[in-house]
């Protein structure tokens, strides 16, 4: 009888993943120099890789960056594809029809251009062994994201620090805000500041200059906020959107110095018959001076104070969006909450910054140098003699940031609490009196607690129970000579 022979089965033959590419260039120190009070950056090379997004699947690769991504145009990423700058799995693909499937790694090598940001140091307004409080410069994305990389407070911060620390942000500010922010120096720290703003034990305080005259009573705003276009990062009010609410508190309103003022005569209108109908078709020119606003937020949506304000009527005054009437029209919006127009807001606002230049309010205001109205961020028609890429002119000051500021954070319970002073924009005009600080500190933990509680009544007055208008407000420590009020809609 024959032995039989054992035999060893073979593995299946494992394939390996094909070799993903690794950014070529990672620069240190930052290639950073500074030039006319900005902070620029050197063009390099870099690759950026990314998992398909749920989103992407089973879309074709050109369709995804066409529409994802709006730093350059659809014709750029097509050459990119098919010249291998765009490669999936670490390979060239065969077409730009090629689709993506869950799992893939799409990586983008391009030669990038870092637009500049305002050279104005990070502030530091605290500082112990587990946490940097600092100040914000405003202007300055906290993450790379975008058009941005190593002009963004973590790089910054990294170079400032060296190579191998490594800031955690605890929580999140525009990039256009200045202000209050957290930078955790281990990740202990930050995980336990990160969960207390999560689960709203922090409350906040921001500073804003918005046009015309805000009303002296304390204002809530709790419309819902939708975004609109997650490619440009747009908002709007609506009934649909995520519930959010905002107590406003006028610290201060500046008239227009043109404004007539008591018995005086008018002054004389110089304007020619062009600028006269031109004005006729701008409501918002009826809105005389700037007021110097505070915002605690209630909840916590993305732009939730500018859409508010502007919302309300009061726009930040040099907020490039949201009180822009390129894209918002002659009302800026004010009291709109519906979606009829919301297609061609989006088309607008996609032409911003690209042949045009972003027109706020406050480019108007007679405040302004002239020149603040021609010098900003657009295309110059140069093309980078490496890579062909469109060139941007830099930044007006104007561009920079907006009139919006984080000054306080404190903690619910009291333990902590840590502010800034009034931003230069926030103080009174030269020769004008003025609030330079905010006198009164509110327990913002304890006045936001109550105002959540309030219930909305008819025409939009505040209350708590039933008939009870009057406790609510005493409870709340605001005077009853003001009555909180909430835009109807």
């Amino acid at each position: 009888m024959k032995e039989a022979t054992n035999v060893q089965e073979l593995p299946d033959v494992f394939t390996p993943p094909p070799a993903v590419v690794t950014t070529p260039c990672n620069p240190w120190p930052r290639p950073y120099y500074l030039e006319d009070d900005l902070r620029k950056v050197y063009p390099y090379h870099y690759t950026y890789n990314t998992y398909c997004k749920e989103r992407w699947r089973g879309r074709e690769l050109l369709d995804i960056f066409a529409t994802e991504f709006r730093d350059r145009p659809a014709e750029y990423y097509k050459d990119a594809i098919e010249c291998g700058k765009v490669v999936i799995n670490g390979q060239a693909v065969a077409s730009v029809h090629s689709i993506v499937k869950n799992g893939d790694v799409i990586s983008h090598t391009l030669h990038r251009h870092e637009p500049p940001v305002t050279a104005q140091p990070i502030g530091i307004v605290h500082e112990d062994n587990d946490m940097i409080v600092i100040n914000k410069p405003p202007g300055v994305p906290v993450h790379p994201a975008g058009r941005y990389n190593y002009n963004s407070i973590v790089e910054i911060m990294r170079a400032e620090r060296g190579y191998q620390w490594n800031p955690l942000p605890c929580n999140r500010l525009d990039r256009l805000t200045s202000g209050v922010m957290f930078i955790g120096k281990h990740a202990k720290a930050a995980e336990k500041l990160s969960v207390q703003i999560q689960e709203r034990n922090v409350k906040k305080e921001y500073i804003a200059r918005v046009i015309g005259e805000f009303p002296e009573e304390d204002i809530v705003c709790d419309q819902p906020i939708m975004q609109i276009s997650p490619k440009l990062g747009l908002n709007r009010a609506r009934a649909s959107g995520k519930d959010a609410r905002t107590l406003f508190k006028r610290l201060a309103y500046y008239p227009s110095k043109h404004r007539n003022i008591g018995d005086a005569p008018p002054p004389e209108d110089t304007r020619t018959e062009k600028e006269k109908l031109r004005d006729s078709h701008r409501p918002w020119k009826a809105k005389s001076g700037y007021s110097i606003v505070r915002c605690l937020p209630l909840t916590g949506r993305t732009h939730q104070l500018r859409v508010h304000l502007q919302y309300l009527g009061h726009p930040i005054a040099n907020d490039p969006i949201y009180c822009n009437q390129r894209v918002f029209g002659p009302s800026l919006a004010a009291g709109d909450a519906s979606s009829s127009a919301d297609e061609d807001i989006i088309s607008r606002l996609s032409k911003m910054g690209k042949s045009e230049v972003a027109e706020a309010m406050a480019y108007h205001d007679e405040m302004m140098e002239d020149y603040n109205k021609k010098k900003a961020e657009k295309m110059t028609g140069e093309l980078c003699h490496v890579c062909q890429t469109p060139l941007y002119s830099d930044p007006g000051v104007h561009e920079l940031g907006i009139y919006l500021h984080a000054k306080r954070y404190a903690c619910a319970d009291g333990k902590w609490a840590y502010e800034t002073g009034l931003p230069a924009w926030a103080l009174p005009p030269a020769g004008v009196e003025g609030p330079r600080e905010v006198v009164e500190k509110e327990d913002l933990a304890g006045l936001a607690e109550k105002v959540e509680a309030l219930e909305i009544g008819e025409e939009g007055r505040i209350g708590g129970k039933k008939g009870e208008l009057a406790k609510g407000i005493a409870d709340n420590q605001i005077g009853s000579s003001k009555v909180l009020w909430v835009m109807p809609g």
